[in-house]
């Protein structure tokens, strides 16, 4: 048998694994012609032929034809008397094309380890073609269906079948996921790990929210309204800060939506994330104090070598520019590349510290706050200055629950 049958389902293969047929056609060519160049030193006068439909292979070889004794290079040049041994009508001058019978010539073991080559050249390729889609998509928002959880990570399959990996490290520490389900992520980073490709996915990446906000915000999208920097503490809370081209186009407002319509699907993504869209502004005193929101400062000393910000708050605002584990300044700290320090103001130090009931909003249940605020508390300092009685009538609250409310807000007062 002349030829040699490589691949049982050529065309169905080429399909299935993404490659070119001409790039496919031009491995193979090149596998054999190395068997030719180590059975005979040199391939210049063979030819590789590949029947795309079927995955055949056949081998050519050309050699010009000489008189009989005038044999100087057998490897491209052969004698009358055995050039009509296979053709009659053949003369001296012409050139004989033979097929060569690969079974015969290169024997089982050679043609055996030119299939396991060109499956490892045919995995090579399928990796590189990996590799380069997905680097050319990293920043982007990609689906993936879970196909595996792990301890450290999760087995994605993008819709190819491509497995990607999304780290614990990188996931929302209160994400959740089970086998089945369709995670939204960010391409963060594709490496080779153990001679495989490993494309690294980001719930927690700037860029991921970044992504969000311009599939969210047309204004994005069309380049009206830029990005400027994004901080985020995944899962807590996030600042955006925003400039716009455009005078007539207000880049907080458009980034909300209305009734927050366009930041609520983001927050849902992300995990409930509380997120401070800002304006950007060159004016550090203006970015610094927009960057503390939601707290109100009542004055600024900056030091712009040392890259230091001493800013004084009234004692209600103090806490609201911390904000619970100190996530708020850091955030602020980074957007703005200054070094933050928060001091009550002189002015009010004899006054009272207060806190906001929202910041009691993983102590105290949310409908018990609201009942509060209803009747006018919406401050620890405004609960304790009523009685237990008068506040479980007008809020219509149980009496053991009034009483667990102010020894909260007591315990943190005593705290400040």
């Amino acid at each position: 048998m002349a030829s040699i049958n490589l691949i049982e389902s050529f065309q169905e293969f080429k399909e299935a694994e993404n490659i070119d047929r001409p790039t496919l056609m031009k491995v193979m060519e090149d596998v054999f012609k190395t068997l030719i160049r180590k059975k005979y030193g040199s391939d210049e006068n063979f030819d590789v032929i590949v029947n795309d439909q079927k995955g055949d292979l056949e081998i050519f070889r050309r050699r010009t034809i000489v008189e009989d004794d005038d044999l100087y290079n057998t490897l491209t040049e052969i004698e009358l008397k055995d050039a009509i041994k296979i053709e009659p009508d053949y003369q001296v001058g012409e050139e004989l094309l033979e097929e060569v019978d690969i079974q015969k010539e290169f024997g089982r073991r050679a043609i055996l380890a030119g299939r396991q080559t060109l499956a490892a050249r045919i995995n090579d390729l399928k990796k590189n073609i990996l590799m380069k889609k997905y680097e050319d998509r990293i920043g982007e928002i990609i689906t993936g269906e879970v196909y595996q959880v792990w301890k450290k990570e999760i087995l994605l399959l993008d819709e190819e079948g491509n497995e990607m990996l999304l780290p614990k490290s990188e996931q929302i520490p209160s994400d959740f996921f089970k086998k089945g389900e369709t995670i939204r992520a960010v391409v963060k980073k594709v490496e080779i790990k153990n001679n495989q490709v490993a494309i690294i996915l980001s719930r927690t990446d700037p860029s991921f929210l970044a992504k969000l906000l311009e599939i969210e915000v047309p204004e994005i999208f069309d380049g009206l309204i830029v990005i400027k920097k994004i901080v985020r503490d995944p899962g807590e809370r996030a600042k955006v800060a925003v400039e716009s081209y455009d005078d007539r186009i207000d880049p907080v407002g458009a980034c909300v939506g209305m009734k927050g319509s366009r930041i609520h699907g983001i927050v849902r993504e992300l995990r409930n994330e509380n997120i401070d869209v800002i304006n950007w502004t060159n004016n550090i005193q203006l970015l610094i104090q927009r960057s503390l929101t939601p707290a109100k400062i009542s004055s600024m000393e900056l030091n712009n070598e040392t890259k230091h910000a001493r800013v004084y708050l009234r004692p209600d605002q103090v806490s609201l520019a911390i904000g619970r584990r100190g996530v708020n300044i850091k955030l602020a700290s980074e957007l703005t590349g200054y070094e933050i320090d928060v001091f009550r103001d002189d002015e009010d130090a004899d006054e009272e510290i207060d806190v906001d009931l929202d910041e009691f909003a993983d102590e105290i249940e949310g409908w018990v706050i609201d009942a509060l605020k209803k009747i006018g508390c919406d401050t620890a300092k405004s609960v304790l200055k009523l009685s237990n009685e008068d506040l479980a009538r007008r809020a219509d609250l149980e009496a053991e629950t009034v009483e667990d409310v102010k020894r909260i807000l007591e315990e943190e007062l005593s705290k400040e």
